[in-house]
């Protein structure tokens, strides 16, 4: 068995703990790999590197800092389908999907490579005569980058890009279940020719390496996407440290009286059980008007249960596993919620027991208040909940705490206009799925969803300060405010 080791300073390294973890094939049980168990002296020893190159790397143009991140993309692009397979192999869901992860670090890396060419401040005019006003960009530091497991390839790119381009130094800690991936990311970077000590990969636990890198004195910024309890942990935890969170979604999609039936069902269970329902921007509630509520359902359940699972590598297969069994037996206990707050109509069962394989399940006649449509699943769940007019629609989709991605599916422009509007979410979709990011636009949330704002030109808001320049060229002492 491969034994994979952490990145520190240009070398790749045993754990100074000696202690190592299994990652596993979830669609088989099957162990991937072993990897470094590390410890907060590892996490010290990535700190220090990074501290070593920031003057460095951020002293580089960033014209050049973006060339090291084209050929990043270009070596991520020869190398598509090898990590597509992967990410099918590591976290579970099906081949086209995991291309498509891989595609998106493609499409960042290539992105953030042009801001190297902006990085843009602004200039405005003065209260004063003879005076510049104008501001400029400067790197954080160190960074902190802490990424989850359903987009192992795509998140990290995301985070990673904007940090290099904008001139910090990172550590990066990924998800456990799914280092390999991370790993393979590194090597690439490496290859590229990110200098020694610019990125640092330190796998472990969350308490023996998350907990060390959100509290360390010297890391100045953080950049995590999870889940919400761990996000107002790193809240209370993290300090003065400049800190991005994205921490999930309960997304809703309104389906209006005029809708395409066809169009929104297609949109809905690619949404709900693409990835196994594990997305930040996974549909969990489709909030439909009443007089349509019975053919819409019909054509749900009618195509849901000819959906099939397994191996996401196999031909045919458009539903993978979930990512552990602590996943499936989440799933399983808000299955059994949702049996005594709704009426299941499909799935509600495990798959094959060679894998974490949950059938997709709809639940009809939900509450806006109810449990299995308030709470975050993560599993392939879909709640269905009617309504009697737009407005009840949208107060239903705002009724609960996250706020990311959002759709409305109509043929009304005026629906469409008001969902704009009054939806509370980062996102919204007219008449399509609710996921679905494109990379030079923003991403995020609000309410609890977090205040991130990944990818687009916010991305360099994220990982940037912005630092104000005065010059005064009255040849005296001008003083602001109107003051002699």
């Amino acid at each position: 068995m491969t034994v994979h080791k952490n990145y520190i300073d240009g070398k790749w390294c045993n754990s100074k703990g000696g202690k190592t973890f299994t990652s596993l094939n979830p669609s088989n049980k099957k162990v991937m790999g072993q990897f470094q168990a590390s410890n907060s002296e590892d996490v010290e020893d990535a700190v220090k590197a990074a501290e070593k190159s920031f003057h460095e790397w951020s002293d580089k143009p960033a014209p050049e800092r973006g060339l090291i991140l084209l050929e990043v993309a270009n070596l991520l692009r020869k190398n598509k389908e090898k990590l597509g397979k992967l990410v099918t192999k590591e976290m579970g869901k099906v081949l086209k999907e995991g291309l498509g992860d891989v595609q998106e670090a493609i499409d960042i890396f290539e992105y953030m490579a042009g801001e190297g060419r902006r990085l843009y401040g602004r200039t405005t005019t003065s209260e004063l005569r003879n005076k510049a006003c104008f501001s400029i960009r400067i790197p954080v530091g160190v960074f902190g980058i802490i990424t989850p497991w359903n987009f192992p390839i795509a998140i990290p790119a995301w985070k990673i890009s904007a940090a290099l381009i904008c001139g910090n130094t990172l550590v990066f800690k990924p998800s456990s279940d799914t280092p390999l991936c991370a790993v393979e990311l590194v090597k690439i970077l490496e290859k590229a020719g990110i200098p020694s000590g610019v990125v640092n990969l330190v796998t472990g636990s969350a308490r023996e390496v998350g907990n060390v890198i959100v509290k360390h004195p010297r890391i100045r910024g953080i950049s995590f996407t999870g889940s919400r309890d761990t996000g107002l942990y790193i809240t209370r935890e993290a300090g003065l440290k400049k800190v991005g969170l994205e921490l999930g979604g309960k997304n809703p999609i309104i389906v209006m009286d005029d809708a395409d039936i066809n169009l929104a069902a297609e949109g809905i269970l690619w949404s709900a059980f693409g990835t196994t329902g594990q997305r930040c921007t996974a549909c969990s509630r489709v909030i439909v008007h009443k007089k349509i509520k019975d053919k819409l359902e019909k054509e749900l359940v009618n195509r849901a249960k000819k959906m099939r699972l397994g191996d996401g590598l196999k031909k045919g297969i458009e539903v993978g596993p979930l990512i552990n069994e602590a996943a499936l037996d989440k799933t399983k206990r808000y299955v059994e919620i949702g049996k005594r707050e709704g009426k299941l109509i499909c799935g509600g069962n495990l798959g094959s027991k060679k894998g974490y394989f949950f059938e997709p399940t709809i639940f009809t006649d939900v509450k806006v208040n109810n449990t299995i449509a308030q709470d975050e699943i993560f599993g392939p769940v879909l709640s269905i909940i009617s309504v009697d007019t737009l407005d009840e629609a949208i107060k239903a989709a705002n009724s609960v705490k996250y706020g990311l991605s959002s759709s409305i599916y109509t043929n009304n422009i005026n629906n469409s206009f008001k969902s704009m509007n009054k939806i509370e979410s980062g996102i919204t979709y007219i008449n399509s799925s609710t996921i679905g990011a494109e990379v030079h636009l923003p991403f995020g949330g609000v309410k609890d969803t977090g205040h991130t704002r990944e990818a687009g030109w916010s991305g360099i808001d994220e990982f940037s300060h912005e630092k104000v320049i005065y010059v005064d060229y009255s040849n005296k002492l001008q003083k602001a405010q109107g003051i002699d």
